[in-house]
């Protein structure tokens, strides 16, 4: 699971990661998991990049996730992170997602293109 203690632990070990802020009651989020997040093509391009795949769950409205959104100016979820390898800022996304659109992040990330 997510937490910012966590992040800090795999971006020093330089990995990429993908953060999805998420809950049970996010009809979006849910959509993006069946359409993109859990397809097999993101699936292969989560391991070819060896990206940590942390899950933020807001089902509750956990406050420590709740500041996280905000520090990144998110106004509500689905929201997602993707952090390179190599440090710097992440990307950002929100709404729906497509395959194409989070395999190239990833590969961005991982410094494969």
């Amino acid at each position: 699971p997510w937490s910012p203690q966590q992040v800090s632990s795999l971006r020093a070990e330089g990995r990429v990661i993908f953060v999805d802020f998420t809950a049970t009651w996010c009809i979006t989020c849910q959509v993006n998991k069946k359409t993109t997040l859990y397809s097999a093509s993101v699936q292969q391009t989560f391991a070819d990049t060896d990206t940590a795949f942390l899950i933020a769950d807001w089902t509750n409205k956990d406050k420590v996730i709740a500041e996280e959104l905000a520090r990144h100016g998110a106004a509500g979820i689905p929201f997602y992170l993707v952090y390179p390898a190599s440090g710097g800022e992440p990307r950002k996304f929100d709404g729906l997602l497509s395959p194409g659109q989070i395999e190239q992040a990833l590969r961005e990330a991982a410094g494969s293109i």
